[in-house]
Order: structure tokens, then sequence, then C-alpha cells
């Protein structure tokens, strides 16, 4: 990470923190301080795909990929608290709340492209581009998956730690009997390729990976 995504990072965060504790004055209470935790989960997985880039081995990066995929969803997960527009108002103009969701939404999302992206040259340095964008793809079609969990279902990353076989046990009831649950599988299926979409349209502008020597 460069030294100016850094510190457009923290820029960001602290442009949400900003809009927070206005709504906060404006509105007497703390019904929104949940978006605090939300974005701080958003920037779990672009702590672990920067580590990557101090592991060669894929064997050494599998634990990291698979904890950087289980917390990858929360990331466009901030997106849908937007679900939470005008939720105790009180005095706070409803334009307010809508720039703070969005603000919140957006950069969590700009986090867990970032992750994405640099997930997304590992898998090109070690296997292939083709791979890479298969990773890509799949990745953020899980998240859809992942969000709905997260959203109706209320699930949360830890959970697959703290009750995996609860857990595991409802997947298996989507994966199984999928007719029953069309609902869940539009809702992945439409999300998930939103986030496609999205994620396409923000690697069209990002530079090219500075680094494309291959790894072993």
């Amino acid at each position: 990470m460069t030294t100016r995504v850094f510190l457009l990072n923290l820029l960001a965060c602290l442009w949400c923190c900003i809009v927070l504790n206005l709504r906060f004055h404006l509105a007497g209470h703390h019904y929104y301080a949940f978006m605090l935790w939300n974005l701080f989960l958003a920037a779990i997985p672009l702590g672990l795909s920067l580590s990557l880039r101090l592991i060669n081995r894929f064997i050494l990066a599998l634990p990291v990929l698979a904890a950087w995929l289980l917390f990858f969803p929360n990331a466009p997960y901030v997106l849908t608290d937007l679900m939470h527009l005008n939720e105790h108002p009180g005095n706070v103009p409803e334009w307010l709340d809508l720039l703070m969701l969005l603000s919140f939404g957006l950069v969590a999302l700009w986090f867990g492209f970032q992750s994405l992206h640099i997930v997304q040259h590992w898998f090109a340095r070690k296997f292939s581009h083709a791979t890479a964008w298969g990773v890509s793809v799949v990745s953020l079609g899980l998240s859809g998956f992942g969000i709905y969990l997260g959203r109706f279902d209320r699930w949360n990353s830890w959970d697959l730690l703290h009750r995996p076989v609860s857990l595991l046990s409802r997947i298996a009831s989507y994966v199984l009997h999928p007719l029953a649950h069309t609902h869940i599988w539009g809702f992945t299926l439409g999300f998930g390729t939103l986030l496609i979409l999205a994620y396409l349209f923000w690697f069209s502008a990002v530079p090219t990976a500075p680094d494309s020597r291959k790894i072993d």
C-alpha cells in the first residue's frame, strides 16, 4: 500500500467519524455507534491481504486466505446498513443519515476492493491472471451469500469458530434444498452480480499491479 492510499484510507475513516459524531450531537443519542464496529470489520480483510505480501508459499498463505475470505463479506455488507436509514431520527435531517450511511458503506466497500485487488495480484503472481480473476469473481459471488447470512440470518464471521455446527448446518440446508430457498439464491445472485460489476468498474480505474514477477 502506498503512502498516498494509506493516508486516503485514514482520511476516509476520519470523515466517517466526523459525520457520525455530528449525528450523535444532533440526535442526542448514540444509536448508530455500531457503524464504527462494522467499519472495523470491513478493514480486517484489508489487513489480512496486506500480510500476504510477506508470504510466498501457498501452503503458508492458506490460513491467511481462509481468514480473508471469511471476513471479506463484512466490507460490502456495510452497504446494506442503508436499511437503517432514518431510524431514531430525533432532530437529524434525513439527508444527514443518508450521507452518513453512504459514507460508511462506500468507505467499507473501498477497503474491500483494495483487499481483493491485493489478493488477486497475489494469485496472478503465484498462478495466472485467469486463476486470479476466477478467485475474485468467486469471492464476490460468495460475498452475496455472506451478506444474506449476516443481514437476515444474523450470523457473523466469528460464528464459524463460535457456533460452527449450527452455521454449517444452516448453510447445508440452503445448498441441499435450493428450491425451498429461492429468495436466498436470488439475493445471492443479485448482490453477487452487483459486486462483480462494481469491482470491474473500480478495477478499470486502478493502476496496473506494481509487481508482476512470479512467486514460488
